[in-house]
């Protein structure tokens, strides 16, 4: 199976042809040839320009096949998404369980999945810079549903140490590497959206986040885990580039390698959508109560990772899109 990651940030036309997404350039500077992939192997398109025109069958075909669409705005967050909503023969059943789930299931399922993020961000930073700062101490004392909110006591450490030399503040708007974070954060989200779905849950109903403006509540919540594995492409991203610089299609396809790649996970090798989906399944099962504790795994470690590619190196194919994939 093929997971292919597809952004347009420029005008185009897409359309399904024979069972592949065709996609044009009508308002090119120079002529390019139509681009084109089979539907089936398309896990997420990000639509990342206003001038991108589409039929409802382009939505329809990828969401038969499984697949995602986002519309990004222009600060690379998500605008929309949409996903597919009949992928489990028993999605009914496992959304009544959601919405009957009780409070110290919840708490507890909340407290094992904000102890697996803080012990991958010491982990991240130990391979990094040498030092957990002791963070994965304080991941052991997460109780049930984060009383003390350690979560937040972690990240004033995490930030501070994951980029040093600098004043870093998360979520601020300056130019700087929070716009990286925010778009693979937004991939990143959508792949874990599509896994629950797949999983028969409703990713809207969250365990902990419960913003009644976000629809994707439960898919923030799975994501924090693996929140490291894009700090990790960012960190190494900074370190020989400008974190001012645009965001660009060559910074984006190194990003977004932190979702396409393959990781080692239960001692194979593995791509990231198929440990999401394995999370997923595992969470489902809790929230039925056919198992206690659900699967989330330590920091990945990844595999066949290419070097960031130099400044000034210029990409072979065309900048007006990029298409990233992971064999699995």
């Amino acid at each position: 199976m093929i997971d292919r990651i597809v952004e347009i940030s420029t005008p185009a036309k897409l359309s399904v042809r024979d069972g592949q997404l065709a996609i044009e350039w009508p308002q090119a500077e120079q002529p390019m040839l139509p681009f084109a992939t089979p539907v089936s192997e398309i896990a997420v398109l990000l639509l990342a320009h206003p001038q991108i025109s589409l039929s409802q069958a382009v939505l329809s075909r990828i969401a038969e096949a499984g697949g995602s669409v986002i519309t990004i705005d222009g600060k690379f967050l998500p605008a929309s998404m949409l996903l597919p909503v009949q992928s489990h023969f028993i999605q009914t059943e496992r959304f009544a369980h959601q919405m009957e789930l009780s409070l110290p299931t919840r708490k507890r399922l909340w407290q094992q999945i904000v102890r697996a993020k803080i012990r991958n961000q010491g982990e991240l930073l130990r391979e990094l810079h040498g030092s957990d700062e002791g963070l994965v101490a304080l991941s052991a004392r997460v109780r049930s549903g984060d009383q003390g909110n350690l979560e937040a006591q972690a990240a004033r450490r995490y930030w501070q140490h994951l980029f040093p030399g600098k004043l870093f503040r998360r979520g601020s708007d300056e130019i700087d590497q929070n716009r990286h974070l925010d778009y693979g954060y937004t991939v990143l989200r959508a792949a874990v959206a599509r896994a629950l779905c797949a999983a028969g849950l409703h990713p809207s109903i969250g365990l902990q986040h419960s913003n009644r403006y976000d629809p994707f509540c439960l898919a923030a919540d799975v994501m924090e885990p693996f929140r490291p594995l894009i700090d990790r492409r960012v960190a190494q991203w900074i370190v020989r580039e400008d974190a001012a610089a645009p965001l660009d299609s060559r910074t984006k396809n190194w990003l977004i390698g932190s979702v396409t790649g393959r990781y080692i996970f239960e001692r194979e090798e593995r791509t990231l959508f198929d440990i999401v989906v394995r999370v997923a399944n595992s969470l489902a099962k809790c929230i039925t109560g056919e198992q206690r504790d659900p699967v989330l795994p330590d920091l990945l470690e990844a595999i066949l990772v290419e070097p960031a590619p130099k400044r000034g190196v210029k990409r072979a194919e065309p900048e007006e899109l990029w298409a990233s994939k992971a064999n699995g």
